[in-house]
């Protein structure tokens, strides 16, 4: 018991930096730039955000958001320019589970588009808020 009573600075500081490391994972993760399922219906809506699936073209063939256009991850840097010529439009970057579509943002963000965001959860979380899918 005297140990925690002479320690408790650094139990409070443990404690502190373990509720920060674990916060992320409780609130929905994501991070700077993605979007939940809704919030991306939002932005297509009221700012005519284009979608782009970053994933393979099977994936995409199998189901992607509607009027998402298809490019894979690989070809994104040489193809992003000529399928959103507008770098203020906004963007909404998709795949199946949101971890390329994580690397997909970084890869928009240096080719200078300025509202660039990530579907979180990918097409899972579509999926899953029950919202309209296309297969090609």
């Amino acid at each position: 018991m005297s140990f925690f009573i002479d320690n408790w600075i650094l139990i409070a500081v443990a404690f502190v930096s373990g509720a920060m490391l674990v916060w992320p994972a409780v609130s929905g993760g994501g991070g700077l730039g993605s979007l939940k399922p809704t919030e991306a219906v939002m932005l297509m809506n009221r700012e005519k955000a284009v979608v782009v699936d970053v994933c393979e073209p099977a994936e995409y063939a199998a189901g992607h958001v509607t009027g998402a256009k298809n490019v894979p991850l690989s070809e994104l840097e040489a193809k992003l320019p000529a399928t959103v010529k507008n770098k203020a439009t906004p963007v909404i970057l998709v795949c199946a589970s949101g971890m390329r579509s994580n690397r997909a943002l970084a890869i928009a963000r240096k080719l200078g588009y300025e509202k660039v965001h990530s579907l979180a959860g990918g097409m899972g979380a579509w999926r899953s808020a029950s919202l309209p899918v296309e297969k090609s």
